[in-house]
């Protein structure tokens, strides 16, 4: 199987771009020397490192993240967390949610001070080394999807009022409501990718009506086959399908469905078909 390398001049979707920014979220789980050593083999010559300083007040390990830059693409990734380590929080109903960028809307409170602790550092950095006019992305895996969606956000509704030229999140859970979703979704439309796999059991939390997810849903079906939109009574089908073939699986089938690993996979299965 031969994938094309990422392309650093790309302003816009593709297959490729959206598996690069994939393997660009799962960057944020290594160490500082582990990303520079990926980043310079991927032609980024820049990178800067951003860890929270105060404790979270939730089971989540401190928040990280990273931004690397080229002369023409500047990629900042979030690190996720596993499943068993969110669970409670996500589905905590008794957690108010607070303002959202600029005012608009609310969002998780969770997903706030996790940002909060490192975004102010991270704008600052895109804005240094953005010296050439280069394409701003974010993207993340997990809680890392929640917080690079937010960080858009930030980045485009409060200053330097930038509008990213794409957001790519991998089984993102729910991080707003309605009014925020709705602003969003006019600001970065054709810009935000939300892709979750078959059960994913993450996308499917906090609980709704309070929250509820951002525009566009791209979905991995029990195959690995890859939708832009899925009816809902096919959705459903389907999720049954996927969980029909791993009734042995260790480990149940929504969190097997969260692990990044599968998400690559199923990415790698559809450039395998379409080359």
């Amino acid at each position: 199987m031969t994938i094309p390398a990422l392309d650093h001049s790309t302003t816009r979707y593709s297959l490729p771009h959206a598996y690069w920014m994939a393997r660009a979220a799962g960057l944020a789980a290594l160490d500082p020397a582990g990303i520079e050593a990926q980043a310079e083999a991927w032609g980024f010559d820049e990178v800067r490192h951003f860890e929270s300083t105060h404790r979270m007040p939730f089971p989540i390990e401190d928040t990280q993240a990273y931004t690397m830059a080229s002369d023409r693409m500047i990629v900042t990734g979030f690190r996720g967390t596993e499943v068993l380590k969110i669970y409670d929080w996500l589905t905590d109903v008794n957690t108010p949610p607070v303002p959202g960028p600029a005012n608009k809307g609310f969002v998780h409170y969770g997903f706030h001070r996790a940002l909060q602790s490192v975004y102010p550092l991270i704008r600052d950095a895109v804005q240094e080394l953005r010296t050439e006019g280069q394409s701003i992305w974010f993207t993340g895996h997990s809680l890392g999807g929640a917080l690079a969606m937010l960080a858009g956000a930030r980045m485009y509704f409060e200053e330097p009022k930038v509008l990213p030229d794409g957001v790519y999140t991998f089984g993102q859970p729910r991080t707003c409501e309605r009014l925020l979703a709705g602003a969003h979704n006019t600001a970065f439309k054709n810009r935000c990718h939300r892709f979750v796999n078959n059960n994913d059991i993450v996308p499917r939390l906090p609980p709704e009506p309070v929250f509820t997810h951002v525009d566009a849903t791209r979905y991995f079906d029990a195959d690995g086959g890859l939708h832009d939109t899925m009816p809902l009574l096919a959705g459903v089908r389907d999720r049954v399908k996927g969980l029909s073939a791993d009734l042995f699986a260790p480990e149940t089938v929504a969190i097997k469905h969260h692990h990044l690993a599968n998400y690559l996979a199923a990415f790698e299965k559809n450039l395998t078909k379409a080359g």
